[in-house]
């Protein structure tokens, strides 16, 4: 079953979050940086699993535009000068309806790389 497409998009801009609002009155709203470190662009996520690029330092990312590409997906703008990869319905549809485990696997990946959503930020360990 294909996903659903919406029929509203909000950028609410003070709170960083792209809100999608479906026919049968389902929405969402996304944080911006979890669109950002996922963009389905191949600067991120390589051509392969093995490529994807671990993005950090974008807890602040913002949008400058977003326009529709033909009638299967978004493009989103970055304020980071992100603008590759394009958002499919059913991307949006998957990021949204699984966004905890999304974020938790973020999370759980910068820890691992000693890294920050924080741009600018060097994390120290003790050896």
């Amino acid at each position: 079953m294909p996903a659903p497409i919406p029929n509203r998009v909000h950028y609410h801009k003070r709170d960083r979050e792209l809100e999608l609002g479906y026919p049968d009155g389902e929405s969402h709203r996304l944080p911006i940086e979890l669109l950002r470190v996922y963009s389905p662009s191949a600067e991120v996520q390589g051509h392969h699993p093995s490529e994807a690029v671990l993005q950090t330092g974008k807890r602040h990312v913002g949008l400058l535009d977003i326009s529709q590409a033909g009638r299967y997906a978004l493009k989103l703008h970055f304020d980071d000068g992100h603008d590759t990869g394009l958002y499919t319905w059913e991307y949006l549809h998957e990021m949204a309806t699984h966004q905890q485990a999304w974020w938790e696997n973020y999370l759980s990946r910068l820890e691992r790389a000693g890294a920050s959503r924080d741009p600018g930020v060097i994390q120290i360990h003790q050896v």
